[in-house]
């Protein structure tokens, strides 16, 4: 018989591949659809919709930007690599997201422009100090803090394009680019892990590899790039006893080994529609290593499945990748966007308490 646990327990248990009392469950969604979450249930912020749910998630905290001042407005708004973008709506006005606009390294050809045109963000430009008071508000919870997708945030200060061709042809480029942006990652998750003081339980090293039929780089391409920092960024999270969360869209098959080698703890989201991304032969392969997040099908199941659709989603995610009893945090694949149903999102949640429970 397994006592009932906390929240923090039945993560953290779940993500150790230990028993849990039921399935643990976690939250990704826009904020619109938080918003009207909230609305429909009654409750003022996230944490109460996770109470009113039943949803054990892990909040994030992060320290407080205190750099040069950014753009934002209803329409653009920048962040601290300079990166511009354009607010666009969508389902008929009900949804924003930013579309890159503004590349601020696209243009420059060497490592000598981008010296002399290019500031790189500091860590110095963030306060610390209010990390513990924002953990010490979640003591039955894990709590996550950081996020690390050089990958991303490379593509982003230079355009995809132009990165890929810089991966392939510019090593001694994409070298230097990729060392500068890990450097100030490290400096800041490493000030947020010592300001915490043991208080973080899960970090996001993550990135996007994947797309929706394959990998968009090779794995000889990952091995060559990106392997070491992703090693010198799971030694230092080890240091602080804290859990290396990995999230990767797409169809990542051929890249899960390096991943599970790597050290990688938890894997998210599991888009297991797509080609090569079978529940079972997952489950089967690396099960032991890692603890899969994520699943529930949020491209077509949650915004445009019925209830019953979304009931057997629920079930075959169980069923399949917690199928030893633990290893496996249920959540939507990605946000859940605008245009689901919030009966669906219901749904999701109570079929997983209903299904997920071992005592």
């Amino acid at each position: 018989m397994i006592n009932e646990m906390t929240s923090r327990e039945r993560i953290l248990a779940a993500i150790n591949h230990q028993p849990v009392d039921r399935i643990p469950t976690d939250y990704w969604a826009v904020d619109e659809i938080t918003n009207k979450l909230m609305k429909h249930l009654g409750v003022k912020s996230e944490i109460e919709l996770f109470d009113a749910l039943g949803i054990d998630g892990i909040p994030v905290v992060h320290p407080t930007y205190t750099g040069p001042e950014l753009v934002r407005t209803a329409e653009k708004s920048e962040d601290i690599w300079g990166v511009r973008y354009k607010h666009i709506t969508y389902a008929d006005g009900a949804g924003v997201y930013g579309e890159v606009s503004h590349n601020p390294i696209a243009e420059f050809e060497t490592i000598e422009e981008i010296e002399a045109n290019y500031k790189w963000p500091s860590a110095d430009s963030f306060d610390y100090s209010n990390i513990p008071a924002l953990c010490a508000q979640h003591p039955n919870r894990a709590i996550m803090a950081g996020y690390a997708s050089p990958f991303y945030m490379y593509t982003n200060i230079r355009g995809l394009e132009q990165s890929l061709i810089d991966l392939a042809t510019e090593e001694e480029l994409a070298d230097y680019i990729l060392g500068n942006i890990c450097d100030f990652l490290y400096d800041y998750h490493k000030r947020i892990f010592e300001a915490a003081q043991g208080q973080i339980h899960v970090c996001q090293y993550t990135d996007d590899f994947g797309t929706q039929n394959g990998l968009m780089i090779s794995v000889d391409m990952f091995n060559r790039f990106f392997r070491k920092q992703f090693e010198r960024f799971v030694k230092m999270y080890r240091e602080y006893g804290i859990k290396v969360f990995h999230h990767d869209d797409g169809a990542i098959r051929p890249l899960i080994p390096e991943l599970v080698d790597v050290g990688v703890d938890i894997l998210n989201p599991i888009q297991w529609h797509l080609p090569g991304m079978d529940l079972k032969e997952l489950k089967d392969s690396f099960g032991k290593q890692i603890c899969f997040h994520g699943a529930i099908d949020n491209q077509h199941v949650l915004p445009f499945g019925t209830v019953d659709e979304v009931k057997k989603e629920v079930a075959t995610c169980i069923d399949i990748l917690a199928s030893d009893g633990t290893g496996y945090i249920l959540a939507p694949c990605h946000n859940i966007q605008i245009v689901s149903p919030i009966e669906n999102i219901l749904t999701m949640y109570k079929t997983a308490h209903e299904l997920g429970r071992f005592v």
